[in-house]
């Protein structure tokens, strides 16, 4: 498949060098390139930015019809809170952002490093919840995700990236704040 990553930071390029491993035709983008060529030709397009960036690129391409990721998790600058919640989520601002674009949440809740070492803790691959409000988008997604080694879960409609969010919040938290380090992930063993 063809993919286009805006983002080139620890998560954008850990996602490239797993989806790239797994046989993906993957277009790293960072802040200056030019996005409309790239997201043009691309089947799917993953946002690994920060969700405060989102807004800018919705007027620098057309994502009209394309498969949108979102990976993001909507963090204060203070890494106090989220900035959007309850109400709605990042995901969702996003997918207002790109109206003609079919938005999932997926991907926000593992550590950039992961992508490197496999995508397993103890032997046991990670999950990640996979939200949007087409049921054939969510298993294009799936698909993807367990490409390249996760188990994905379906996680509904896209509102339910109001719960993802947060989750994704918590394992920062868990991670830096209590310092349990990245090492981490929610992992959970989830009956078929």
């Amino acid at each position: 498949m063809k993919i286009a990553i805006i983002g080139t930071g620890n998560v954008g390029t850990g996602l490239a060098g797993a989806l790239a491993a797994a046989g993906h035709e993957v277009q790293p983008l960072g802040h200056g390139d030019d996005l409309a060529p790239a997201v043009a030709a691309a089947e799917i397009v993953i946002l690994a930015t920060p969700y405060g960036a989102a807004a800018d690129l919705a007027g620098r391409a057309d994502f009209t019809g394309k498969l949108v990721i979102d990976v993001s998790n909507p963090i204060s600058a203070d890494f106090a809170g989220l900035v959007v919640g309850h109400d709605s989520s990042a995901a969702e601002e996003i997918a207002a952002l790109l109206p003609g674009a079919k938005v999932a949440k997926a991907f926000n809740t593992i550590f950039a490093g992961h992508y490197a070492t496999g995508l397993r803790i103890d032997g046991q691959p990670l999950q990640t919840f996979v939200a949007a409000d087409d049921a054939g988008v969510r298993a294009r997604v799936k698909a993807l995700a367990e490409g390249i080694g996760l188990v994905a879960v379906d996680a509904g409609p896209l509102r339910n990236a109001r719960a993802l969010e947060p989750l994704g919040f918590l394992n920062i938290q868990l991670g830096y704040a209590l310092g349990l380090g990245t090492g981490i992930a929610p992992h959970w063993q989830i009956a078929a």
